[in-house]
């Protein structure tokens, strides 16, 4: 039995002036999208701040909230692996990918591969990121999100409670686009950690503080480290799945790096995404080790996916419930706008504006639109369906394991090596799909063979990359002017380096990453 203590009307006040605000916010900013790049782009004039609060409002949704503590009660902080390694996976990014991608003037991930392969490869994986926005992003994120309010609300039957959460974030997405998402994400980022404070505050409180929930839990549950046997992220899954589903959700996913192709110029981009690494270092201390903590305050809880809802109603007091509900609301529309407008621009500039070229600024905005609402409805009518599966955090992980390595792989090899060419593109894109399904009929539904998805996706992408080798060496190459600006160079850091020489050292991206590395270490070592 989850002990919900309900919400006292200075709670309901709290939840009805944050949403009435945000959507307000939403729409007064929806004011300006007169052309094709400030729906989609917010103008690419979004400053560093902005893009990494907004990055890390995207990312922390109602699911990571709910999954994080659920898994640390569950199995142990080992799911802050996955948190981690984003900071390690942004330096990468901002090192390798980002001036390349900036410079480049897309509007979407997919776009990118056109330019550096074909349209073949832009259309695979602008299907495949509207599909995984659809059943993996925004309809994980509802259903989330639907699971607490049905503790606050349980008459109320869960596909009903999943539609009015979809329409609030709807509506000034559908309005505003990129401009009135990116802007109230800030605004949900700083409530949203706000509210991760008091709630990991009051519960070490009451679990009797640091010290009696680091002696009393298990040790095995405090070790980022985890044995070859370990079920959730054993060690050679940590140095191998886990930065490739790490590379694809913050290099690669449109609903995340949206956010950087609004950029300023490259320093903001660069300066955004870094800082959106170190506000993921707190996560530990702010969601993962609360889930730890409830181990001792509620030990029979019968999902782990009800740890977080437990926490926020069965430890807070009136006034401290309705800010938590609505950091937890915060954490939802966020990443739920952040999906609708990903989405929309996928569908029109990935798929529309290629057909009706003659298309453009305001016909394509309504197209926007439109998709946004049709990505809404889908997302609604699935969103229910999750609770057949396992726990959400299995859910999401599985799911993206089969699903993206032959696009890892064109983006792995494609940004090193100048070689790999449309032919040895598609070729790897499929033998990834038939790999990959090959794979998940044998792990999962015959139960022939048993790997775990950490393991899964690496051998796919090896696979991949592979077969994209073999077939670009039996192959004709492409025009050189092809891969021209959008490969990564010895040469490129050369330049840059220079360039860097002259400016001040909390200016220089390179410093800035070295300072990020070195504390995700100094925390990754500390709970090894």
């Amino acid at each position: 039995m989850v002990p919900v203590a309900g919400m006292a009307w200075v709670d309901y006040a709290i939840v009805a002036v944050y949403l009435i605000g945000i959507v307000s916010l939403g729409l007064y900013l929806a004011r300006r999208h007169s052309s094709t790049e400030d729906f989609f782009l917010a103008s690419r004039g979004t400053t560093w701040p902005v893009i990494g609060l907004a990055l890390l409002a995207s990312n922390i949704s109602s699911t990571t909230l709910i999954g994080l503590a659920g898994a640390a009660y569950g199995t142990g902080i080992s799911v802050y692996n996955y948190e981690w390694m984003a900071a390690a996976v942004l330096v990468f990014f901002c090192v390798f990918f980002l001036p390349f991608l900036l410079r480049s003037k897309v509007y979407t991930l997919p776009e990118f591969l056109e330019r550096r392969y074909s349209g073949l490869a832009r259309s695979y994986f602008s299907g495949l990121t509207l599909f995984l926005n659809l059943v993996v992003d925004t309809a994980s994120a509802l259903y989330g999100g639907a699971l607490l309010f049905k503790l606050l609300l349980p008459g109320v039957p869960l596909w009903q409670i999943v539609i009015v959460l979809a329409v609030s974030a709807g509506i000034y997405t559908i309005a505003g686009g990129l401009r009135a998402v990116i802007y109230t994400e800030t605004i949900q980022a700083v409530l949203l950690l706000t509210a991760s404070c008091v709630i990991a505050v009051r519960t070490f409180l009451k679990a009797g503080g640091w010290d009696a929930v680091m002696g009393a839990v298990d040790p095995a549950k405090l070790s980022l480290i985890r044995p070859l046997s370990d079920a959730a992220v054993p060690w050679p899954g940590l140095l191998t799945g886990v930065p490739l589903l790490g590379f694809y959700f913050w290099c690669t996913n449109q609903f995340m790096v949206q956010r950087v192709l609004s950029a300023k110029d490259e320093n903001h981009g660069r300066w955004g995404s870094l800082f959106a690494g170190a506000l993921k270092l707190p996560v530990l201390f702010l969601m993962v080790l609360p889930g730890t903590a409830a181990i001792l305050l509620y030990p029979n809880l019968k999902s782990p996916d009800l740890v977080f809802p437990t926490l926020l109603f069965g430890l807070l007091p009136a006034g401290l419930v309705g800010l938590a509900v609505a950091g937890f609301m915060s954490a939802l529309m966020s990443s739920i706008a952040s999906t609708f407008n990903s989405a929309s621009t996928l569908f029109t500039m990935d798929f529309v504006r290629r057909w009706r070229p003659e298309m453009q600024g305001a016909a394509l905005v309504r197209v926007g639109r439109m998709a946004t609402l049709v990505m809404a409805v889908a997302a609604m009518a699935w969103a229910p369906q999750i609770e057949h599966f396992g726990s959400l955090w299995q859910y999401l992980q599985v799911i993206i394991a089969y699903a993206v390595p032959p696009v890892m792989a064109l983006y792995l090899v494609g940004i090193f090596w100048r070689r790999a060419n449309a032919a040895g593109a598609a070729a790897c894109i499929t033998a990834g799909v038939l790999g990959g399904a090959a794979l998940f009929v044998a792990n999962t539904v015959l139960d022939v063979v048993s790997i775990h998805f950490l393991y899964v996706a690496p051998l796919l992408f090896v696979l991949c990359a592979i077969v994209l080798v073999l077939v670009s060496l039996a192959t004709a190459p492409d025009a050189a002017e092809k891969s021209a600006g959008l490969v990564w160079t010895p040469a490129f850091f050369r330049e840059e380096s220079v360039r860097l020489a002259h400016e001040p050292f909390w200016r220089n991206y390179r410093v800035l990453a070295g300072l990020l590395l070195a504390a995700t270490a100094v925390i990754v070592y500390t709970f090894r």
